[in-house]
């Protein structure tokens, strides 16, 4: 589907075998990592594509961004020195349809792609989809003392509009308090320059 159209019924049940391309690159200073694409998403192919899904607003309010960016321009991230990948690549209408094996497998393709591509921090965006994933049922949000890889490692709630438990100030500040931690970390990391 192209244009900015909203997809039809049709082609959202269509958009359970599609597949929303990672945007990723060698050593980001944030990856973000979703629990899955919903069906909005993988019909327009872009990340937090569904309205009312609040992560552009987010990223923009905590200054992760100059502009509240459209999910079109999600692959210009990069260039930002973030990234988006998910838990589960499997699209669905509610991460509710995930099983506990899927997300736990998910959890292994994630970690193996952590120590490939090597981000400063993986940001983990759904705390129930993170605590299954990795089994850390007692994870509460901010900083984590584990690690990813040699990533730090972030757990936040979920952006999607759906999650009444955080509201849009409560999510903003957390997402400051990462971004606060990256400049506060940047001179002890000492990592090279983005190509």
């Amino acid at each position: 589907m192209t244009g900015r159209r909203t997809p039809t019924r049709e082609e959202l049940e269509a958009a359970r075998g599609i597949r929303v391309p990672d945007v990723i690159a060698e050593d980001l200073e944030v990856l973000f990592c979703g629990i899955n694409p919903g069906l909005y998403s993988a019909a327009v192919g872009h990340h937090f594509a569904r309205p009312g899904n609040r992560f552009w607003t987010v990223l923009h309010l905590s200054g992760f961004t100059e502009r509240r960016l459209p999910p079109s321009e999600d692959r210009s991230l990069v260039e930002r020195g973030l990234g988006i990948v998910n838990i589960v690549d499997r699209p669905t209408g509610s991460a509710d349809e995930l099983t506990p094996a899927e997300l736990a497998e998910g959890g292994v393709r994630l970690v193996a792609k952590v120590e490939r591509y090597r981000p400063a921090v993986l940001a983990v965006l759904g705390l129930s989809a993170y605590r299954e994933a990795f089994r850390r049922p007692h994870t509460v949000a901010g900083a984590q003392v584990e690690t990813v890889g040699r990533a730090r490692l972030w757990v936040l709630p979920n952006p999607s509009g759906l999650n009444a438990s955080y509201q849009l100030a409560a999510l903003v500040g957390l997402f400051q308090t990462l971004r606060r931690s990256l400049r506060e970390d940047q001179p002890s990391r000492g990592r090279a320059a983005r190509k």
